[in-house]
């Protein structure tokens, strides 16, 4: 039975029901449907990540515990390593390769080191007039509150610094390295130019940030190729069938995102390129698709909340 002491007073407005005011809530009915560009029912993107992991990464960084070697923490881990490399060595190139087929231009997070380490990637990606969103630094380093706010604030800006100079032009949204922040990351975003993240995946269209400005654009991590095929070992047909339900059910209800989030070495590799064809395929089926990037999702936002 609920507690009468904590039943607000008639006319008054309730809490709004979370640990921190980093932005309102709200509810399904209360979301806008927004209206995309040509026409579009939904508006479908692609997120790349494009990642540079360390071997041996330093004392204070912060990894995903889950990424490590099955066979235990040692150093040097040359096995997954090699196995992250393989994205970069040969595994992107087949996931541009099938987006190509379906004329998707996809986004790139684009970690700094990753700038700086593969032009050639970034070409290939600037040749297929792919956006770009900044990445943090490394795969193996982590935006926590135990970060101090300068290094951040530093890091916000060389990060900023260094996907303009390789890209050709500064990126406007953030996504971050397993999809984390320190509690100040937002106002710091928005402070350093960035206009929105991608981290948040409690909904389905974008909403407005507390800070001013900042938007909020869908993760959507529920079928991100590495939460289901390297967390949860589900299969890649399985996979595949997810995306394509989760997709039928945006679809039909209008208005919202679609973003499907690859790591180019989970899905690059050989056994598992051809259910992102069977995924896409199906998709693409439908009329009254907005194909678009993150950056152009974000304006035609905009201008609707």
């Amino acid at each position: 039975m609920a507690d009468p002491s904590n039943t607000p007073p008639v006319g008054e407005i309730r809490a709004p029901g979370m640990d921190h005011a980093l932005y309102p809530f709200r509810t399904a009915p209360e979301a806008p449907r927004f209206a995309w560009r040509e026409g579009g029912r939904i508006a479908f993107t692609v997120t790349l990540m494009v990642d540079y992991w360390e071997l041996t990464p330093p004392a204070d960084a912060r990894p995903d515990p889950r990424m490590g070697s099955p066979l235990g923490k040692y150093e040097p881990d040359w096995l997954t390593w090699s196995q992250h490399e393989y994205g970069n060595r040969v595994g992107i190139f087949r996931v541009l390769e099938m987006l190509d087929r379906f004329a998707i231009r996809p986004t790139a997070a684009l970690g700094s080191e990753a700038a700086r380490r593969y032009p050639e990637i970034v070409g290939e990606l600037r040749r297929r007039g792919a956006g770009f969103m900044a990445h943090g630094s490394h795969a193996t380093r982590r935006i926590t509150n135990a970060m101090d706010e300068m290094d951040e604030m530093i890091l916000l800006a060389e990060c900023m610094e260094a996907v303009q100079t390789a890209a050709g032009e500064a990126p406007i949204g953030w996504c971050g390295q397993d999809y984390s922040h320190s509690e100040r990351t937002p106002a710091l975003l928005a402070q350093a130019g960035y206009k929105y993240i991608t981290d948040w995946s409690n909904d389905d269209r974008p909403y407005r940030m507390s800070t001013d400005g900042l938007l909020s654009l869908p993760a959507q991590s529920e079928w991100s190729d590495i939460e289901c095929m390297w967390h949860r070992r589900v299969a890649p047909q399985i996979w595949a069938d997810g995306v394509m339900e989760a997709f039928d059910v945006l679809y039909d209800e209008g208005g919202a995102c679609f973003n499907l989030t690859l790591n180019p070495w989970i899905m690059g590799q050989a056994h598992r390129i051809r259910y992102l064809g069977d995924a896409l395929s199906r998709i693409m089926g439908r009329k009254g698709i907005w194909k678009a990037r993150m950056d152009e999702v974000y304006w035609t936002a905009a201008e609707q909340i």
